[in-house]
């Protein structure tokens, strides 16, 4: 296959750059953009061997891009495949794996030929998936050169990146060439890469709206439930710096109708538990912490979450949530795990990174635009007055939820081919 001028200078020149690999590497971890202390993981040296049986390689940009990964990474697993996860950045904070026991992670190498080729050279893949915005060229180049199936995966092409690959378009078609098949994101995204000279594009749909809710544990569930007895309560959940101010001035607005009401904050960052409190301590209002209270102590009227992973918790208790980073922070969270479980969804207008969601949520009436306390206080005491407004918002953000899924089957299924294949020639190696 031909390789353009453009292509084959991009390959030189990093091939030439990774004899610097180590001092770079050096350089990022100084400035905390990368985890020093796994650098040979970047120089394509593995920190893990290579367990038997058929393994997926699936790269992603970062941790952030990677925990949208999860439900995939479950479908492979199920089908017996080891899943090697990559992350490439190291600004977006430490990866944790799904907690199963065929999946593991390492840092991507650097896009350099020689270290590229030491990675492939030990994981020895049977197929290498490639996600979101991701087109490392060398890790292309060298999956195909040793013929390893490579298809993108909840592949996503922006308008801006399109702008500047189709300014390349020789260099870009080179390299869709030589791909299998693309899974997109959406029909914007296939028809951008069929511009751009992909030949096989299918939309499977966005991971990110494939999450199952998160479990709870059954007896911590009903401890909850009993010690919030009739209460009113609603979740604020994932917030941000500025939020917090704001949800707990809406309480103070409700709680003159609503004298019972219960507030749980739920944020980003759990650390910021104390700060929290001392804020709802200052506004005058009673509050606790989860993990710091007598389990037979009645609740207060702020009670601040010890930790993201009890949102699942929350989502079951309650009937509707305030989802974060949407009022003060900008991008939005992830709806899904709690519209999945029946929960309204009332959110900011900045949720530009779901924006198909909160769109589709609006639409179907399962979630409502609130824009400071004022307003999200009314939305509230609408739902909290009419019990079967609540039931019908919640209805539909569940029923939305559940339209908007199914992407990891659908990459599965897309993919049947090429992992039946890997599993036939793993059992015959065994054998």
């Amino acid at each position: 296959m031909r390789t353009p001028p453009l292509l084959a200078a991009y390959r030189l020149a990093s091939a030439g750059l990774g004899l610097f690999g180590p001092i770079y590497l050096c350089w990022r971890g100084m400035l905390g953009r990368d985890d020093f202390s796994r650098r040979r993981e970047r120089l394509g040296r593995a920190s893990l061997d290579r367990p038997g049986g058929p393994l997926a390689l699936l790269h992603a940009a970062s941790a952030v891009s990677a925990a949208y990964l999860t439900p995939l990474v479950e479908k492979l697993g199920q089908l017996g495949f080891t899943v090697v996860i990559t992350t490439g950045d190291g600004d977006s904070g430490p990866y944790l794996a799904p907690r199963l026991p065929l999946s593991l992670h390492q840092l991507a190498p650097l896009d350099v030929p020689q270290f590229v080729a030491r990675f492939l050279d030990h994981w020895r893949p049977d197929i290498v998936l490639i996600s979101g915005e991701e087109r490392p060229p060398n890790l292309i180049l060298e999956s195909r050169r040793r013929g390893i199936p490579l298809a993108l995966a909840d592949a996503s092409l922006p308008a801006r990146p399109f702008l500047i690959w189709r300014r390349f378009s020789a260099v870009a078609r080179s390299l869709l060439e030589r791909i299998d098949m693309c899974l997109a994101q959406s029909d914007i995204d296939a028809g951008r890469f069929a511009q751009l000279g992909m030949r096989q594009v299918l939309v499977t749909g966005n991971l990110k709206y494939d999450f199952a809710p998160p479990p709870a544990d059954p007896s911590a569930l009903a401890l909850l439930l009993a010690r919030i007895g009739t209460r009113p309560l609603w979740v604020a959940d994932g917030t941000f710096p500025g939020e917090e101010e704001i949800v707990m001035a809406a309480h103070c607005r409700l709680v003159r109708q609503f004298p019972e009401l219960l507030t749980v904050i739920v944020p980003h960052h759990p650390a910021r538990g104390f700060e929290i409190a001392q804020s709802a301590v200052k506004m005058k209002l009673t509050v606790g912490m989860r993990g710091g209270d007598r389990q037979s102590a009645p609740l207060p009227e702020i009670y601040i979450a010890h930790t993201r992973g009890e949102a699942g918790l929350f989502y079951r208790a309650a009937g509707v949530i305030f989802a974060g980073k949407s009022l003060c922070r900008g991008g939005g969270k992830n709806p899904v795990e709690a519209a999945a479980l029946g929960c309204a969804v009332l959110h900011g207008p900045d949720v530009e990174d779901f924006e198909e969601i909160y769109k589709a949520l609006d639409q179907t009436g399962g979630g409502g635009l609130v824009v400071d306390e004022e307003t999200l206080a009314k939305q509230l005491a609408l739902l909290f007055f009419d019990n079967a407004e609540l039931r019908g918002m919640a209805r539909a953000a569940a029923e939305t939820a559940e339209a908007l899924g199914g992407a990891s089957n659908r990459i599965i299924i897309a993919l049947k081919p090429y992992l039946a294949q890997a599993m036939i020639a793993a059992t015959d190696a065994e054998g």
